[in-house]
């Protein structure tokens, strides 16, 4: 069983900044590709970074230059540095992992942290 476990949320003034956290239940390097995604109110859900087993990265428009995703192997979590935080970042963020299983792919989702950007 593949579980994903985001922490990091909470509540920030624009302009400023949160480290999230996605804690995985097996070695983050075990998967295909990992990756952040959001969901704000009324919107669906949509990618905003992305890293790949062999390192490369990949970032929404929105967010590129802000935001930086990376992995920690030794502890099996995948961070989400979020820098100059504006209002239109305010959703619920999910952490996404892609095993790629001889069925097919798979993916696992976390339950989501909320983050809250005040003007």
């Amino acid at each position: 069983q593949v579980q994903l476990v985001e922490s990091g949320g909470g509540l920030v003034q624009a302009g400023g900044s949160l480290f999230l956290s996605c804690q995985a239940s097996r070695s983050t390097f075990s998967f295909n590709a990992m990756c952040w995604y959001r969901q704000a109110p009324g919107k669906q859900r949509e990618l905003v970074a992305l890293i790949t087993s062999g390192g490369s990265t990949n970032y929404a428009d929105s967010v590129k230059g802000r935001f930086t995703v990376a992995r920690d192997g030794a502890k099996n979590t995948m961070i989400l540095q979020m820098n100059s935080l504006t209002p239109e970042d305010t959703a619920v963020y999910y952490c996404n992992g892609v095993l790629r299983l001889p069925t097919g792919p798979v993916d696992y989702w976390g339950n989501g942290t909320l983050v809250t950007v005040s003007s």
